[in-house]
């Protein structure tokens, strides 16, 4: 979850897909635990999510960088020396 989604409560309330949930399971395995956990296709499933959540996240953010550093569109217009 990203900083600015904590202002939003209706991203709190209404948990997307891709994001983490509290009924996930994330311990830490301890010592004693001697067997692997099995990953099934529901785990893979959420990854899955997961990293297209992530992915799409990444291009919205690389759109909004590129808008706001994009030239001017009047100063090139105008003749402006180019940097």
């Amino acid at each position: 979850m990203n900083l600015y989604e904590l202002a939003q409560p209706d991203v709190i309330k209404a948990n997307p897909d891709g994001y983490a949930s509290e009924k996930d399971d994330n311990t830490v395995l301890k010592l004693k635990d001697l067997r692997k956990t099995r990953l099934t296709l529901a785990h893979l499933n959420k990854l899955r999510v997961a990293n297209d959540v992530r992915k799409f996240e990444h291009e919205k953010k690389l759109k909004s960088v590129a808008s706001q550093y994009a030239p001017a569109p009047d100063a090139a217009a105008a003749g402006a020396p180019a940097m």
